[in-house]
């Protein structure tokens, strides 16, 4: 189902205890669809579990589902950490985790405004800041460092792995080239280099700064060979001038590849969400 191009409902994927949902967004006027994956011990009927919403990176991240359910599965069963929901979003493909300039694809006031409360909603959730992670790979991980920095009332926690665009400028990415940065440039921010400066995770974090550092656990992850470090590396040190503490990990071996993060890190990866949730809640 599409309106004005945009893809607000995939295809549902098959994986083991993910299953498919659509609610009917109010600031679209249609449906709007996520996945979910559900631990063992969500089958209690008392379990009131934390949420991590977890933001793919561009193409839509469906082919992810699979492999990153089994991730969080192994580790909850495996006492790395405890058991949480996941809310696979709908970003769209190319969405940015951002409000588009022209008004095409709200996709923030989405997730915000209408995602996070249907969830708390219709399903047992944590239904306070301390019970919700932001994670995110690629486009989005900078997904997750622009809501998270944004609305650290909602999350007690921001994750960003192999982040971007994380430069000072939609120019030229380290991805994506000198024409791909244009288009997306001129398709989600109207062409406009100071509102992609206004709406980045550089700006949001300084201008909130303050309660950010105050209340907010943060952790930026990058592949040592994935071509995203420098902007990464450089956006850390961004974070620290601004007093924002933070974790910082270089993953050696890794390249621009979300599982291989995870598998990598192994029991360190699973600590920050641990620590944002509590160890050994339940």
């Amino acid at each position: 189902m599409e309106q004005s191009g945009h893809e607000w409902v995939t295809r549902e994927v098959a994986a083991p205890r993910v299953s498919f949902h659509t609610f009917k967004s109010e600031v679209l006027g249609q449906e709007v669809s996520y996945h979910m994956y559900t631990p063992a011990a969500y089958d209690a009927p008392e379990a009131r579990l934390p949420v991590v919403y977890w933001l793919h990176g561009t193409g839509g991240g469906l082919a992810g589902i699979p492999v990153l359910s089994r991730l969080f599965d192994g580790a909850i069963s495996g006492g790395k950490v405890p058991p949480f929901l996941v809310v696979f979003v709908n970003g769209l493909p190319g969405g940015m985790y951002v409000d588009w300039q022209d008004g095409s694809a709200p996709v923030e006031s989405v997730i915000i405004k209408e995602l996070i409360p249907h969830v708390d909603s219709t399903h047992r959730t944590r239904a306070t800041r301390e019970g919700r992670l932001i994670d995110g790979f690629s486009m989005g991980g900078y997904g997750a460092a622009r809501l998270g920095f944004s609305y650290p009332e909602l999350f007690g926690g921001v994750s960003m792995i192999g982040a971007g665009p994380m430069q000072a400028e939609l120019v030229d990415g380290p991805r994506a080239g000198r024409r791909r940065s244009r288009e997306v440039l001129d398709r989600v921010y109207g062409g406009d280099q100071e509102h992609f400066k206004q709406v980045s995770p550089r700006a949001i974090a300084e201008r909130g700064a303050p309660r950010i550092a105050a209340d907010v656990l943060v952790r930026v992850v990058v592949g040592a060979q994935d071509e995203t470090l420098p902007a990464n590396r450089a956006f850390h040190e961004h974070l620290a001038a601004l007093g924002i503490g933070h974790e910082w990990r270089e993953v050696a071996g890794v390249g621009h590849d979300a599982r291989g993060i995870v598998v990598a890190m192994g029991e360190e990866f699973w600590g920050f969400y641990a620590r944002v949730f509590g160890e050994g809640e339940g």
